[in-house]
This record gives C-alpha cells, sequence and structure tokens, in this order.
C-alpha cells in the first residue's frame, strides 16, 4: 500500500496535502507514504521533516502510488503518471469542470471531492470547507486591517481617543462567524448579516449585532443541509436596501456568501461602494467564484474613490502552515475510514462518506450531480 503526496502543480497553491504527523499516522496504518521533493517546502515543511517521519523523498512519487493525496485535483498532464484505480483525493472544484472529470474518468482512477464530504457528526473531523474556511475568516480580518491604515480597538490615549472601526459581515458561515470573533478580538464594533435565520443567535452570541430583513422568507431561507438558500429577488432588493444604509458608515467589509454549485451572490453594489468614506475597505471572500463585491478584482487589491476592495485569491492558502496542517488532519480522517480493523485497505463503496465524495469510478463519472444521462 503507497500513499503518494505529489507538489502542488497550480499556480499560488502553497498549501500541501500531509504533513510530518499525518505520514507517521498512515505509516501506523501500513502504509508507504512517498512525498515528492520540495512539496512542504510553501508550508514550512522540509523533506527532512518528512524524512524523519517515516516517508520517501521522490520525483515521480504517484506512478505506482494507491492512493494519491493533493490539495488541488489533478491536471490532465499529472493523470498520465496515475494508475488504474488509484483513488485520488482532493479538493476537487467540479462544478463548470465537467473537461477535468471527462479527464479523471478516463484516467480511470478513483476521483473523490473532499468538499463533498456529508455535514453529519462523523464526518465533522473530514470537513475541509470548515477547516478553510476558518482560516479564510481570520485571514480576511487581518487584511482587512492591514490595507485600513488605521487602528482597529477604541484607544484611550493622552493625545486624545482613537475610535473603534466599525467592521461589517456579510454572510456568516464557517468564515463570518470566525471573522466576527477575530473582529471582536482586536477589540472592533461588529454587525453581520445573512438569510438563514438560525445564524442570528450565533452572531449575538459572539458580541455582534444582528442586521436582517426578518420577513416569512428569511425564515425559512436555509436547506436541510444548513446551507443558504438562493433567496427572491424581492427579498434581496429589501436587503440591499437595509444594508445599503448600514455599509457607508462602516470602516471594513468582509463578504463570505457563497452557494454551492452557483456564482457567488452579487452583495455589494458599486454604488455601496462609492457611498463609502474614503480610506474604508471591502474584502471579498468570495471572488473566485465571481465574487459578492462590484469592482473586486481576482488577485488584485482594486481602488475605487478610496476605498480599497481586497480581492486575494486562495485566503486559506495566505496562511499555508496551518491551513496544511488542518487538511492534512481532514485527508487522514478520511482516508482512515477506508482501512479495517486489522489494518487491511478495504474501502466500502456503500459507505455514505464514500458515496458522497466520489466523483469517478471505473472509467465514468459516477457522482448524481454530474453523471450524465
Amino acid at each position: 500500500m503507497k500513499i503518494a503526496i505529489p507538489a502542488e502543480t497550480e499556480q499560488g497553491e502553497p498549501r500541501v496535502a500531509a504533513t510530518p504527523e499525518t505520514v507517521k499516522r498512515y505509516a501506523g496504518l501500513g502504509a508507504k507514504v512517498a512525498v515528492e521533493k520540495g512539496a512542504g517546502v510553501k508550508s514550512g515543511i522540509l523533506d527532512a521533516d518528512y524524512v524523519a517521519a517515516g516517508a520517501e523523498i521522490g520525483s515521480d512519487v504517484t506512478r505506482d502510488a494507491d492512493i494519491v493525496l493533493k490539495v488541488r485535483r489533478p491536471a490532465k498532464a499529472e493523470l498520465s503518471s496515475y494508475k488504474p484505480g488509484a483513488l485520488v483525493i482532493s479538493i476537487m472544484d467540479p462544478y463548470g469542470n465537467d473537461a477535468a472529470l471527462a479527464d479523471m474518468a478516463a484516467a480511470k482512477v478513483n476521483a473523490f471531492a473532499m468538499e463533498f464530504m456529508p455535514r453529519i457528526t462523523r464526518a465533522q473531523v473530514m470537513d475541509v470547507l470548515s477547516s478553510q474556511a476558518n482560516l479564510a475568516g481570520y485571514r480576511a480580518v487581518i487584511d482587512g486591517s492591514a490595507e485600513y491604515g488605521r487602528a482597529l480597538p477604541m484607544m484611550m490615549t493622552a493625545a486624545g481617543t482613537v475610535p473603534a472601526a466599525r467592521i461589517f459581515i456579510m454572510g456568516v458561515g464557517v468564515a463570518g462567524l470566525q471573522a466576527i470573533a477575530t473582529a471582536r478580538r482586536m477589540g472592533a464594533v461588529v454587525t453581520a448579516t445573512d438569510v438563514r435565520p438560525a445564524t442570528k443567535e450565533q452572531v449575538e452570541s459572539l458580541g455582534a449585532k444582528f442586521l436582517a430583513v426578518e420577513d416569512e422568507e428569511f425564515k425559512n431561507a436555509q436547506t436541510a443541509g444548513g446551507y443558504a438558500k438562493e433567496m427572491s429577488k424581492e427579498y434581496q432588493a429589501k436587503q440591499a436596501a437595509l444594508t445599503a444604509d448600514h455599509i457607508k458608515k462602516q470602516d471594513i467589509v468582509i463578504t463570505t456568501a457563497l452557494i454551492p454549485g452557483r456564482p457567488a451572490p452579487k452583495l455589494v453594489t458599486k454604488e455601496m461602494v462609492a457611498s463609502m468614506k474614503p480610506g474604508s475597505v471591502i474584502v471579498d471572500l468570495a471572488v473566485e467564484r465571481g465574487g459578492n463585491v462590484e469592482g473586486a478584482v481576482p488577485g488584485k487589491v482594486a481602488e475605487v474613490n478610496g476605498v480599497k476592495i481586497v480581492g486575494h485569491l486562495n485566503v486559506p492558502g495566505r496562511l499555508a502552515a496551518t491551513a496544511s496542517a488542518l487538511y492534512a488532519k481532514n485527508l487522514f480522517a478520511f482516508v482512515e475510514t477506508m482501512f479495517d480493523k486489522e489494518k487491511k485497505f478495504a474501502p466500502n463503496y456503500d459507505d455514505e462518506l464514500i458515496k458522497a465524495t466520489l466523483l469517478t469510478k471505473d472509467g465514468a463519472v459516477v457522482h448524481p450531480n454530474f453523471k450524465k444521462g
């Protein structure tokens, strides 16, 4: 049983799919682990650290691997070295990428999308969306404060009082909740909004004020899986009017709204941006999915009439060492379920975790969301 950890090939991806800690744990399952030379350097992990944990270091580690662990899905060129039947486990980003799914099916690999892990109790430790979004929410506040150019907490000094910054969080999922907690710890006055009624109590429990149009549609705006539903045009208009008045008084706005499989909803219009004071900052965490903010530029800090719009890509990767440590543990927890009590590799394709995450198998796309016909 060989587990391979290749270096990430996508530009701007500093994370790695295993750490020395998880290498030791794979070895405890009886697996041999091979790590590509330099794979962990951008996450602060040297080849020598992997060797000390029991891994082999090489340059063509995936060729005969039974399991390939990655952060991003493999590019077509990478697949040529994967053996048929190999399990490939990563964040697959499959929506709108049918050609990439077809390539993995053609390579006859069994591809698993970690972001499809069901939100059930036994899978919490495997929830890559939560582990990475948590860091993104934290980093959004750090990035926003770095661009803001003023202090966040209220300060009483001999030279005068510095007022607390006002921070508005739009979208209260995992990233939004961590952004609220971080902004509060840094001393800001925090408000937050979300279309899901269950988030109101969460926001208030963190010491922030909740802002939303609380009508009948709002009361039914959450899916059974805990995600936000797409709201009607009428509700969006009412919510936009409420937030427009609020945004112009804010110093930093952080947007985190994403709907699985759909473009990010536009929450902040160019008119709202224009209403903000020069020196204000907006951080758009949804920029990779089209963005929540009009004027956001992927990979750039745009400036519109003195208002900065931060559009950093791969925000969890801006905390690569921490993000890799959490992601590697998510992967190990999933892989461990594929070994029986005798530590024999025996994946159960009837298991609900495997059913929910399996994209391709035996040369075909098998996930119901993407299967043709």
